[in-house]
């Protein structure tokens, strides 16, 4: 009895310990296969555009400079509608910086009486900051000439614009470009018109391609005015074409030509140049493009 007894007790022990080897492989994994991970979701590209950039350089004419929107034949920055800091006009840089922000980080790199021509050189000046974003208006003093002739051709104003775009390509590869279409100076010549102290300004050599001789309304008048807004929309054509080839740059697809300036929107000294509400005017349009969820 006492031989049977030990050996039911080692019989017992074997399958005990059989039972705790084969939980304790399962413990460790042993050669069972292993839970399957749940695979990462793949990171969100980052976007070609960005709707709240970080810094403002702004480049171009006279019109960016706010040229007499606070005072007569004078430059008045502070109103500019891309950097300008003035509450009334709530600028670009301010709408997306903040105004301590746009104080800080945004640049006015435009030059009254500038043409495309001079576009090159201010892009390489406002690359030294190295923006986040660069605007772009220029075009009307290519048309604003002493006659049709002397406009810039076509050509020469697409091959300037392409040059600036290379520069800032090869100096900033991710900077974005906001291009604002050239205005409509037929129409700034038709508002314009009514304020004889306007056309008197005028006389001093504002836009006279377009300007002179505000009142005359034959047939020659009516050709070389129509030649003028002809290259105007041609000069529009190729902003909006170069800007396309792009991938990081916006166009407002035709919104600052298409906006019915009046005159409270045009400046009191020169009825052509935007008063300090068509700065603001062009800030909205400005910020309603950059901002859009597409171009």
């Amino acid at each position: 009895m006492r031989k049977r007894g030990r050996r039911t007790r080692g019989a017992l022990a074997v399958v005990a310990a059989a039972v705790l080897g084969v939980a304790g492989c399962d413990a460790v994994g042993g050669d069972s296969a292993a839970p399957s991970e749940s695979p990462k979701p793949s990171p969100k590209p980052t976007p070609l555009w960005d709707r709240s950039p970080g810094s403002v350089a702004a480049v171009g004419d006279s019109i960016t400079r706010a040229f007499d929107a606070c005072d007569v034949l004078s430059d008045c920055p502070e109103a500019s509608w891309a950097t300008g800091g003035s509450p009334e006009v709530d600028s670009l840089a301010v709408r997306l910086l903040g105004r301590a922000g746009a104080a800080r980080r945004s640049w006015n790199y435009a030059v009254s009486g500038a043409r495309m021509a001079d576009l090159p050189g201010q892009m390489a000046r406002a690359v030294g900051h190295k923006p986040q974003l660069v605007t772009v208006m220029v075009g009307a003093n290519d048309a604003c000439r002493s006659t049709p002739s002397a406009m810039t051709p076509v050509s020469a104003f697409r091959a300037d614009f392409e040059d600036s775009l290379r520069s800032l390509r090869k100096a900033l590869p991710k900077a974005q470009v906001f291009v604002a279409s050239v205005p409509n100076l037929k129409r700034l010549w038709s508002e314009g018109r009514t304020s004889p102290m306007g056309k008197q300004v005028w006389k001093l050599g504002i836009c006279p391609s377009m300007l002179g001789d505000p009142d005359a309304l034959d047939s020659a008048a009516t050709l070389r005015r129509d030649t003028v807004q002809k290259r105007v929309e041609d000069y529009n054509k190729v902003l909006r074409e170069v800007c396309a080839e792009d991938k990081r740059c916006r166009h407002d697809g035709g919104a600052v030509y298409d906006y019915r300036f009046g005159t409270a929107q045009l400046s009191r000294w020169d009825y052509f140049h935007p008063s300090v509400n068509g700065q603001a005017r062009l800030a909205e349009i400005a910020y309603r493009t950059v901002t859009a969820k597409r171009p």
